[in-house]
């Protein structure tokens, strides 16, 4: 095992032999490393115990750990062979955070300096670990994106969580109205970008009977933070608390945050957006459902039960 311990603190190793998550050299300086993206004291301390790493209480603690200013690592190499690189930004648009526990390729540069290794990340995607191929965009550049094999209208699964009171809610209790259900986690930067588009949207839409709901992967022991982001966002619609990466993925979503699905007054899901989302393209799906919906109820009122065409209602 390439990690070294120095007095009670734990240091990155620096190691210079094989590397298996090296991939290629693009130019001079720049890498392209593929591995883990991990704490970089959470992992270490989990090794030295000999446990394995990545459970979702792992990725909680690491956005915990990220939050608290303890830089994320990536890890590059197979069991028992691994060498820790921690993560710089080259941008401040660079984010990484929405990829803790994920299998990802980065291009970078790397350094060397007080006993660890450092890699300034240029770019950043996350990869299938069975496929190796690209399935999300690069860090600061997430797009909404709704793959064309979504079949969709499905119906949406049922999700129970705790509301910022301790109270369970659950999503089946929303039927009747238009969701949109969002996932996102105080820790993932991205998913704070989101936050001014979805508030905008609960406050145009709201008269349409459209509800925004605010699904956190952040645990119920995070409730104070996560109240305390509620009320310096002035976020105006419910947030629900221990949302999963299971739990995206029952809606059909990515695991990595963040991820939304639109589901109509039937309880289906109509839309699903991998990645930020943009309001304006939000706008568009709300708005084709709230057409669909009213031209529904004017055919109903012009011909309702037993045949009797209302003259009060405009075509």
């Amino acid at each position: 095992m390439k990690i070294l311990l120095a007095s009670s603190a734990l240091l990155i190793s620096l190691t210079l032999g094989s590397v298996g998550g090296l991939a290629r050299q693009k130019e001079p300086g720049l890498v392209t490393l593929k591995g883990r993206v991990v704490c970089s004291k959470c992992y270490l301390e989990a090794e030295a115990k000999g446990e394995p790493y990545g459970t979702e209480a792992d990725i909680q603690c690491a956005g915990r750990c990220a939050r608290s200013g303890i830089p994320s690592a990536l890890a590059v190499g197979a069991q028992g062979d691994i060498t820790l690189y921690i993560l710089e930004k080259k941008k401040s648009n660079t984010d990484w955070v929405n990829h803790l526990g994920k299998q990802v390729e980065v291009s970078g540069i790397v350094r060397e300096a007080d006993q660890k290794r450092y890699l300034k990340v240029y770019a950043i995607k996350a990869i299938s670990p069975d496929s190796n191929s690209a399935k999300g965009p690069e860090a600061g550049q997430q797009d909404a994106r709704t793959p064309a094999a979504d079949l969709l209208p499905v119906e949406a699964p049922e999700l129970v969580l705790k509301d910022l009171s301790g109270a369970e809610q659950k999503l089946g209790s929303t039927r009747g109205k238009i969701v949109v259900l969002n996932f996102w986690a105080t820790w993932c930067v991205p998913c704070r970008k989101e936050m001014p588009a979805l508030a905008s949207i609960q406050n145009e839409y709201a008269a349409w009977g459209v509800q925004v709901i605010g699904a956190a992967a952040d645990e119920l022991s995070g409730q104070p933070e996560v109240v305390k982001f509620v009320r310096e966002q002035r976020i105006n619609f419910p947030i629900w608390l221990g949302a999963t990466a299971d739990s995206m993925e029952r809606f059909g979503l990515d695991k990595d945050l963040p991820g939304t699905v639109i589901i109509d007054r039937e309880g289906r899901i109509v839309t699903r957006i991998r990645g930020i989302v943009k309001e304006k393209e939000l706008k568009k799906h709300l708005d084709s459902l709230v057409r669909k919906q009213t031209a529904a109820m004017k055919e109903a009122l012009k011909h309702p039960a037993g045949g009797v065409r209302s003259g009060n209602v405009p075509a």
